[in-house]
């Protein structure tokens, strides 16, 4: 651009400015001030209703005084209007109005801020806010009002308006908040959406299928992101309702406090009214799984009903999902790679006591959470040799460790332990081989398998427990510990060097130390322990 035609078009501007001012002046609108041009890139998208609509024709409702007398009054013109306002107070609430505060755009000794592109309600309940404490802004201008709190970097008025936002979103309105934060760079205004979409993850799992891999897995971080909550349920009850304590044992428990003094008290209620039950639970994406069956009463007696339950601790609230395609007892399940598989267990009818005539199911079943789908995959290889039974836990034993399920048993005609392999990625099974001789540890009771960085095993005799493990990468048993004996009875969890299982005799939950083997009782439970599930929640 040559010089004569850059100053032509300085002129021009310097000429409309001077007329705005002059029109103002007349219109008795704005004081004397000093111009600062503000950069343009808030669009007007409409305007909102306040509580009333006085102050657009009464300039005294448009003046915002703040302090002792003693302040710097800039007026700042918005798309209609324009305020009359404390600068001081003006750039605390907001980054933009300090840094222009700061600046040298100074050109006479009057003070005038153009936001022309900004609206004038918009603004004047900003300052509403920020002056007054009173938010006014309608749910269906909180798009606008976040997209102006953003681009004037005034963070008190955008967390209110992303607070308010957060008790109103629904999921139709996800997909254009989205979108409007991705317009206007706004990071608070995403993970507002996310922090929704991650309490709701598998309720709206059309709109997590919108997302990319990145981020679905941002969404299912957050749900992770509360307090660890350690919990229990009883898994399986036989009693009826004239016992007083089965009212009690449909309660998901959890530990408030210390584990030294902390208190049991009710998380949530089975959804089902049943007094015998029999449940595997597995925890997937923070989601509680509760899976198997209870007794109701038909025409002609009872019988026993399927039911898988998912219980949401962020948002409380419990649903039903598809249930098992077998009718299974005492079978345990893992969640792996995103989904969970059902292994073994026996017929789930009258929950009689298995005799030498009850079998495990060999067949394998995987449940897609996104689509509330159970499939078969590859049946167990129980085909030279039978595992033994259990009534105190789930048969046999399960655990995942990276992409692959991992079932641990006793073989009936040796009383070996045996590892099975199951490659999710390649749907098939494998042996892992040496199997745990009686020579090696005498360990006719399991209790318990988890997954560290090696696979942990906890068993017993009749004088000790036995504590060992096994290397997947090199394949091969660790050293044998003995420990102290208890009677553990149910599903435990293992965190860190922690493993925590139900004590029968404690009558409660029991923390092992995996360094020292020490054990410790926590609080008892509300209710006897026979058979209960050992989990973490985060909420």
């Amino acid at each position: 651009m040559n010089p004569l035609r850059q100053c032509f078009i300085v002129l021009i501007e310097w000429m409309i400015l001077w007329l705005k001012y002059g029109f103002t002046r007349l219109w008795g609108a704005v004081p004397p001030v000093n111009t600062w041009i503000a950069s343009p890139g808030v669009t007007d998208r409409g305007s909102c209703k306040g509580d009333s609509e006085e102050w657009k024709t009464n300039e005294a409702l448009r003046t915002y005084r703040f302090g002792d007398g003693d302040e710097t009054m800039v007026t700042v013109q918005t798309s209609t209007h324009a305020f009359h306002v404390d600068l001081r107070r003006l750039s605390e609430c907001s980054e933009y109005f300090r840094a222009l505060s700061q600046s040298r755009m100074r050109e006479t000794s009057e003070s005038l801020i153009h936001l022309d592109h900004v609206s004038s309600s918009v603004f004047y309940n900003f300052l509403e806010f920020s002056f007054c404490s009173k938010f006014k802004v309608p749910q269906e201008n909180l798009g606008t009002h976040i997209q102006v709190s953003s681009y004037l970097l005034a963070e008190a008025f955008l967390s209110k308006c992303l607070s308010v936002l957060a008790d109103d979103l629904s999921p139709g309105k996800c997909q254009s908040y989205l979108s409007l934060a991705q317009e206007i760079c706004c990071e608070e205004l995403r993970m507002t959406v996310f922090t929704y979409l991650s309490r709701n993850l598998l309720e709206l799992p059309h709109l997590i299928k919108c997302l990319n891999n990145e981020e679905k897995d941002e969404v299912i971080h957050l749900r992770i992101q509360g307090d660890r909550r350690l919990c229990s349920l009883r898994k399986e009850n036989l009693t009826s309702w004239n016992d007083p304590e089965t009212e009690r044992a449909r309660h998901i428990f959890t530990l408030k406090g210390s584990e030294e003094s902390g208190v049991w008290y009710p998380l949530t209620e089975l959804p089902v009214r049943a007094d015998k039950w029999c449940f595997t639970t597995v925890v997937l994406y923070n989601y509680l799984y509760v899976i198997g069956g209870y007794r109701q009463r038909v025409k002609r007696g009872w019988e026993f009903k399927m039911a898988s339950l998912r219980y949401n601790p962020s948002t409380q609230t419990w649903i039903a999902t598809a249930p098992l395609i077998k009718h299974r007892r005492h079978f345990s399940a893992v969640a792996c790679e995103g989904c969970i598989y059902a292994v073994g267990g026996w017929y789930l009818d009258s929950l009689v006591t298995p005799d030498s005539s009850t079998a495990l199911f060999t067949a394998v079943e995987c449940y897609d959470p996104w689509e509330d789908k159970w499939r078969f995959v590859s049946s167990l290889p129980l085909t030279d040799f039978q595992f033994t039974m259990s009534l105190s836990h789930d048969v046999p034993l399960a655990t995942s460790l990276g992409h692959c399920l991992y079932v641990l048993g006793s073989i009936q005609r040796t009383g070996e332990k045996l590892l099975l392999q199951y490659d999710t990625r390649q749907d098939s099974w494998s042996e892992l081989l040496p199997t745990l001789t009686r020579a090696d540890a005498d360990l006719p009771a399991l209790y318990f398998l988890g997954a560290t960085d090696r696979l942990l095993v906890i068993g017993g005799n009749n004088s000790e427990n036995v504590v060992t493990s096994f290397c997947v990468q090199s394949q091969r048993w660790g050293r044998v510990h003995r420990a102290e004996k208890v009677a553990f009875a149910g599903q435990g969890a293992v965190v860190g060097d922690q493993v925590l299982m139900p004590s029968i005799e404690h009558n409660t939950v029991a923390r092992m130390d995996l360094q020292t083997l020490s054990l410790r009782a926590l609080p008892h439970l509300p209710i006897s322990t026979c058979y209960e599930a050992v989990f973490y929640l985060y909420f």
